[in-house]
């Protein structure tokens, strides 16, 4: 049974996806998680959200990580809590702004909250992109296209952002005349535990790490910068320059959940990528490796 080191953190309520998508198809899947999230500026977040789109002039809402979504839900269930009686039509109702998002998942973690508290005033309803913007660039395409029935010059769109993101999205819609309000809800850093999460995965694997067999699936640049260097220390992973050689670790198969994150495990940290998932979701990921293997 092939194995799968996913670095992400696992789904904490019901079965994980990404190790549902690979168990089904014959793997053995492990999440170990990369990064530590802390949650910034929700008290502004809250008095935007209280305010409503019409007080800022925002035209939709730019989400493009479910940390983005934890934080817009984070407000709202305490708006929610604060006062459950509000009226869904209240004039700070966001169901009438689109919600742009990148990914299927993101999508999802966006409509838990209507699962979670209901019908209210900051629940969003509108939910654009998700399966059909898979990336930050190709969901900026589709906000274009989506406004492109009126004129873009004073369009103004509120993004809920992370400490490290790209500027790809940004640079293609203000390009355009698009305004975008950047608000930075939460900030990330490498696990302290990862070392040691990592050391017990592997054993889990198989109890001696020299001989493991298995494939590496990196979720973010961010995660990958971090975390490989604690790979290096039981693999030898190899750029694609590289000839062939008797590695003295074991030699995994790289795997990227999408041409941003394969792009910067290429460029920025030089290793060889063997499979890019089409789509930024798990079943598309695991029916990837599950050919690549089966071609080999």
């Amino acid at each position: 049974m092939s194995r799968v080191l996913l670095l992400r953190t696992p789904t904490a309520d019901g079965p994980d996806r990404y190790e549902t998508a690979f168990e089904t198809r014959g793997y053995r899947p492990i999440s170990v998680p990369v990064l530590e999230t802390t949650y910034t500026n929700l008290d502004h977040l809250k008095t935007k959200v209280l305010e409503g789109p019409g007080k800022h002039g925002y035209n939709g809402v730019v989400i493009t990580s479910g940390r983005s979504c934890e934080a817009w839900k984070t407000v709202t269930l305490e708006l929610a809590e604060d006062d459950p009686d509000i009226d869904e039509e209240h004039s700070a109702a966001w169901a009438n702004v689109p919600f742009y998002v990148v990914g299927e998942a993101t999508e999802k973690a966006l409509f838990q909250i209507r699962e979670i508290v209901g019908k209210y005033p900051s629940v969003p309803r509108d939910i654009r992109g998700a399966r059909d913007a898979g990336t930050s660039e190709r969901l900026a395409h589709l906000i274009l296209k989506d406004l492109s029935s009126d004129s873009k010059e004073g369009k103004r769109l509120l993004y809920l952002t992370g400490d490290k993101n790209r500027d790809t999205l940004p640079s293609i819609l203000t390009d355009e005349g698009i305004s975008l309000d950047s608000l930075q809800v939460y900030e990330t850093r490498g696990s302290t535990k990862f070392a040691d999460d990592l050391q017990k995965a592997l054993y889990a694997f198989s109890g001696h790490v020299p001989h493991l067999r298995l494939w590496i699936v990196f979720f973010a640049p961010s995660d990958a910068q971090y975390a490989t260097p604690m790979l290096r220390e039981h693999f030898h992973l190899p750029a694609a320059t590289d000839t062939p050689e008797v590695a003295s670790k074991p030699v995994p198969q790289i795997a990227a959940i999408g041409p941003t994150t394969a792009t910067s495990l290429r460029e920025d940290l030089h290793l060889s990528v063997h499979i890019v998932s089409p789509k930024p979701n798990a079943a598309s990921l695991a029916q990837a490796v599950l050919e690549y293997d089966n071609e080999q």
